[in-house]
């Protein structure tokens, strides 16, 4: 993706988002001030632990918020060619109406959860196909049957008159994949989509969704907590901790100039066959209550570069070049100058010689 991006290549525009659930124990602030640009054709990657604010981002996009969730604030724009919409002012339903199948898709985790046991993969894929695009039913079967081919479905004819439980989970996944598919979504939402399969499967899904992104030229958001993924599909990264993006950037401004001490504990603790130590590292703690108010950083009671003023006053966002942005202190002009873990400089350095030969 190139430095600059053109405006006008906007599909996708998260302002100053806040999200809150009413429980039994209080209001949790799960979503807080998010800020987020998709592009035509670019693939986002956002992450984080379980708990972050990830998922909920993404669902309040397609309108699939749980009954005791509300937006406090801010605008969810999506660019309907070239007309600029605010989901956050429609109603859930019209936008399920109106946008989720048809112009944003979703693939989920498990598959079989997204799918119906008691229905034929055919008659899923159709229906749609049949709602959204109001064809003809053998134009529908026609459809199915080519998005059965588009996503590597060996023997269309046999397996459109099959039930889930028929299929193994690579096959489900990628028909789930060829429902997302099925009305051209300008979108599409992977929400953790190769969890619940083995490593080999894994790569598969993955290079079959970045094909397909190819061919079509739509857009991607990709939900995930492993950054192996991250590092073979993303354009772009959002790191999430207790409902803030913490850290954005490009691949690289990520992956080989990390700034903020989330993110270089997240980095840390990705599995190296080449490490010295033989036990993986840990980010030390555990994520806020986000029942309580979080007063000043939210990471700081985890971070071992943690300034006074973390404590006290939230970071902004600090612009350190490029597309890179970060929410620490650390970041700020007047700060002590601190290195990343020495072991993760060595980790990175490793693989920038591999990149470069």
């Amino acid at each position: 993706m190139s430095e600059k991006k053109d405006k006008k290549d906007r599909v996708l525009s998260i302002r100053d988002l806040d999200i809150s659930f009413d429980t039994s124990n209080g209001i949790v602030k799960a979503i807080r001030g998010v800020r987020l640009d998709l592009f035509k054709g670019e693939t986002i990657a956002i992450v984080g632990e379980s708990g972050s604010g990830k998922s909920v981002t993404v669902k309040a996009i397609m309108g699939i918020l749980a009954s005791n969730g509300h937006i406090d604030n801010g605008s969810i724009t999506f660019f309907d060619e070239g007309k600029a919409v605010d989901l956050v002012k429609m109603k859930p339903k019209d936008i399920r109406y109106n946008y989720c199948g048809k112009k944003i898709a979703m693939v989920f985790q498990d598959p079989m959860t997204s799918l119906d046991p008691t229905m034929t993969i055919g008659r899923q894929i159709m229906e749609p196909i049949l709602e959204h695009l109001k064809v003809s039913h053998q134009e529908a079967k026609n459809r199915a049957m080519e998005l059965l081919e588009l996503v590597g479905i060996e023997n269309p004819q046999k397996r459109f008159k099959q039930y889930p439980h028929q299929l193994s989970g690579g096959m489900r996944q990628r028909v789930v994949i060829a429902i997302a598919l099925s009305c051209d979504p300008q979108i599409l939402i992977c929400d953790e989509p190769t969890t619940a399969l083995d490593v080999t499967i894994q790569a598969k899904i993955l290079e079959l969704i970045k094909d397909i992104q190819y061919k079509k030229n739509i857009s991607v958001i990709y939900i995930t907590h492993d950054l192996g993924v991250v590092a073979k599909v993303a354009d772009y990264v959002a790191v999430m901790y207790a409902g803030k993006i913490i850290e954005k950037g490009n691949i690289d401004e990520i992956f080989y100039d990390p700034r903020h001490p989330y993110t270089w504990g997240l980095l840390s603790s990705m599995p190296d066959v080449d490490t010295d130590s033989h036990r993986l590292f840990a980010i030390p703690g555990s994520c806020p209550n986000l029942l309580e108010r979080v007063e000043g950083d939210a990471f700081a009671p985890r971070n071992p570069y943690a300034l006074k003023i973390d404590f006290k006053v939230e970071p902004p966002i600090f612009d350190v070049g490029g597309q890179h942005r970060v929410a620490s202190w650390l970041c700020h002009p007047n700060a002590p100058k601190v290195e990343m873990p020495e072991q993760l400089r060595k980790r990175i350095d490793k693989m920038l010689k591999e990149v470069r030969g």
